[in-house]
């Protein structure tokens, strides 16, 4: 499909896409939007960094967890901003080459957390470094969104309701995935060490095989 044809498959989408909602109901449908955008497979590479993000972490850390989250959060919801209403623009394939480059990025600094108890400054490391990553995925959220876009429609609302959609889908995934860490560690007794080792390894390779695949230059 060539960039014309793309572009009138898509119109002709979001056309239908628009006679089926009513101003009543824009606010669910992009909020259900933002869940699905997250969880579904085709956002495996967003899961994925949540996972490695995830890797150190155990249930009686959630806190501290919440507040990586809530860093992540703000950068993401930063650039979806800017770049739905147009004020900053960067290439699709570029932004899409750089997520891996986050998944690989923080699957590495993983591997230097040997001790069970991550220090302070490790902690404000991986604030700053998740509220950096988060402006590159929200330039990726923005993508997703502009695609279901007119225009002439007042953006305020559908933008709110779909970055709240990605934040809950965000917080379900992350709790499911802490309390699955808890039954392995405590019922299976794996070792937190070793889950770490396992995750930012697999994060480490498929990250590898997606910078491959998305080199834009």
């Amino acid at each position: 499909m060539d960039k014309v044809q793309k572009y009138i498959f898509n119109a002709q989408n979001n056309y239908q896409f628009y006679l089926k909602i009513s101003p009543m109901n824009v606010f669910e449908t992009f909020f259900k939007l933002g869940i699905h955008h997250i969880l579904n497979m085709g956002a495996y590479d967003h899961i994925l960094f949540l996972v490695v993000l995830c890797a150190i972490y155990q249930l009686v850390d959630l806190k501290k967890l919440l507040i990586l989250i809530t860093a992540f959060t703000i950068g993401h919801s930063l650039t979806l901003v800017l770049a739905t209403y147009g004020w900053i623009k960067i290439s699709s394939d570029f932004v899409e080459f750089l997520i891996p480059i986050t998944i690989l990025f923080t699957s590495i600094f993983n591997l230097f957390q040997k001790k069970r108890q991550i220090s302070n400054t490790n902690h404000w490391i991986r604030y700053a470094t998740a509220l950096f990553f988060g402006l590159i995925h929200g330039l990726a959220f923005s993508n997703e969104l502009k695609t279901l876009l007119f225009k002439s429609l007042n953006l305020a609302k559908p933008l709110l309701a779909f970055n709240l959609g990605v934040e809950c889908g965000q917080l379900v995934f992350v709790i499911a995935f802490m309390l699955l860490t808890f039954v392995l560690v405590r019922i299976f007794t794996a070792k937190p060490r070793d889950l770490n080792l396992v995750l930012s390894g697999a994060g480490i390779g498929v990250s590898l095989l997606l910078i491959i695949e998305r080199y834009p230059f």
